[in-house]
């Protein structure tokens, strides 16, 4: 069965870091576009990032630019989110998606929940003040 399997989220202080990083259980993952989304709660999901088949192209939500960095290693069938500069609005579940629909497609980027087909089972993230 294919699976995206979220880790690295914890509990870190404003300011801080985290790394997240998320396995696919196919190499087929590495031919798509993947993203981050998160839920804060009460909140609905809301778009973080995401990066082409390549690592070549990457957009971001305005509310992480600048401050998150979303990378993949198609070797390993691995998406990394590496978050610095934490704010306590970043508290939120974290999850990892794929967009199945184009493989090897560049340069478009897909930022809405409904492009994407699989999603992880997320991670918890809490920064505290």
């Amino acid at each position: 069965q294919v699976q995206l399997v979220e880790a690295g989220g914890g509990l870190v202080q404003a300011g801080g870091s985290l790394r997240l990083s998320c396995a696919a259980s196919d190499y087929v993952f590495s031919r798509y576009t993947m993203g981050w989304f998160r839920q804060a709660p009460g909140k609905e999901r809301e778009f973080v990032a995401t990066i082409d088949w390549s690592g070549g192209n990457t957009y971001y939500a305005d509310s992480v630019e600048g401050r998150f960095t979303i990378s993949r290693d198609n070797a390993k069938i691995t998406v990394y989110l590496q978050m610095n500069s934490l704010k306590p609005e970043d508290t939120a579940v974290y999850y990892c998606a794929a967009d199945v629909r184009f493989p090897f497609r560049v340069g478009v980027l897909s930022q809405t929940e409904v492009e994407y087909d699989y999603w992880g089972q997320g991670t918890q993230v809490t920064v505290s003040s």
